[in-house]
C-alpha cells in the first residue's frame, strides 16, 4: 500500500461506527437491520456507513429474496488484511465485547424467524451447523470409493491415508521427512494395511506397477524436479492405474509460500499435462479446482491420468 492508500484507509477507519461493523461482520453476515440493532443505531446511520465500506470493497453483499447480507471482504489485499489485523488486536474496548454479546440472541431470533437454511442459501459453505464440517463430508464420501492398492507420496502426517484406509486394500506413505513420518506412524498405527516410510518422490524405493492409485496431494511445489516425479509415479503403477495429484497453480507470491518452504511457484495446467504424457501416462481431466477467497487467492490444479 502506498501512502496515499494507507491514508484513505485510516480516514475511513476513524470513525468507531465503521470500526464496530467491521468487527461484526468479520463475525456474521448481517443485514441493515440487524446491525442497527446490535449497535442501537438508526437504520440510515447504519446504512450510510455500510455503504462507506462497501466503496472502500471492505464489505460485500448479497440479496436474498428482499433482504440483503453483509460480510467483511475475505479476498483483500494482503497488506490491506495485515493493517486491518494489527487494528483489530489492538484495540479491546467495552462498546465491542457488548456489541459481540449481542450477537447470539439476535442469530438464534432469526433461525426462528426464517429457518437457519434460509437464512445462509447461495452461501451456506461459509456456516457452520452441528455436524455438518467438511471432515464429516470427505469421510463419508470415502465410502463411494474403491481404490485398491494405494501409494501417497509427500503424505505428511497421514491424514488422507486415515481417511483412504478403510476402503484400501493396502497403502504406502512416503515422506521425506522423518519428524513427518514418525507422526503419521502414530496416526496410522491401528491400521495394519498401512505402511508409512521414510522416501524421496523423485527416486522411490519402490518395485514398478505396484499401485492401482498414486496420489500427490501438494506434494509438487516442494519438488525441484516435478516431471522426474510424475515419472517415478508412472513407474510404480500398474496398467490402467492412475495417477491424481493435487498442486497450486502458477502465481508470483514468492514471499507468501517461503515460510512453507515450497521449491517452485506452481505450475499451469498444459505443464502438468506435459509432465504426464511425458512420462507415458493418458490425461483424463487437469484443471483448475478452487480459488481460494483471501488474498493472494491461491488456485488449486487438479491432474488425473491413467497409465495405458
Amino acid at each position: 500500500m502506498d501512502l496515499a492508500a494507507t491514508s484513505a484507509l485510516l480516514r475511513l477507519l476513524s470513525d468507531p461506527t465503521r470500526v464496530r461493523l467491521l468487527a461484526l461482520l468479520e463475525r456474521e453476515e448481517l443485514t441493515v437491520a440487524e446491525l442497527s440493532a446490535i449497535l442501537r443505531l438508526a437504520q440510515p446511520r447504519v446504512s450510510t456507513h455500510l455503504a462507506k465500506l462497501k466503496e472502500a470493497d471492505l464489505v460485500r453483499d448479497r440479496r436474498a429474496g428482499v433482504s440483503s447480507y453483509y460480510r467483511y471482504n475475505g479476498e483483500l489485499d494482503a497488506k490491506e488484511t495485515a493493517l486491518l489485523r494489527a487494528l483489530r488486536e489492538n484495540v479491546d474496548d467495552a462498546i465491542l465485547h457488548d456489541d459481540v454479546r449481542r450477537l447470539p440472541a439476535l442469530l438464534a431470533k432469526r433461525a426462528r424467524a426464517e429457518g437457519w437454511a434460509d437464512t445462509v442459501a447461495g452461501d451456506m459453505e461459509r456456516h457452520y451447523s452441528p455436524g455438518r464440517t467438511w471432515e464429516t463430508l470427505a469421510r463419508g464420501m470415502t465410502q463411494l470409493v474403491e481404490t485398491g492398492d494405494v501409494l501417497d507420496v509427500a503424505s505428511g502426517d497421514g491424514v488422507l491415508a486415515e481417511l483412504l484406509a478403510p476402503r484400501a486394500r493396502s497403502i504406502v506413505c512416503v515422506d521425506a521427512s522423518e519428524r513427518v513420518v514418525a507422526a503419521a506412524q502414530l496416526r496410522l498405527k491401528t491400521f495394519p494395511n498401512v505402511e508409512v516410510r521414510v522416501g524421496d518422490m523423485h527416486a522411490l524405493d519402490l518395485a514398478d506397477a505396484r499401485f492401482d492409485l498414486v496420489l500427490l496431494m501438494h506434494a509438487l511445489t516442494y519438488s525441484e524436479h516435478p516431471a522426474l516425479a510424475i515419472a517415478e509415479a508412472a513407474r510404480v503403477l500398474r496398467p490402467g492405474g492412475r495417477l491424481l495429484a493435487a498442486t497450486l497453480g502458477r502465481h508470483a507470491h514468492r514471499t507468501a509460500v517461503e515460510p512453507f518452504e515450497h521449491r517452485n511457484l506452481g505450475f499451469t495446467t498444459d505443464e502438468l499435462r506435459g509432465y504426464a504424457r511425458d512420462a507415458g501416462l493418458e490425461p483424463v481431466t487437469c484443471e483448475r479446482l478452487t480459488r481460494e477467497r483471501r488474498a493472494p487467492h491461491f488456485e488449486v490444479l487438479s491432474l488425473l491420468a491413467r497409465k495405458p
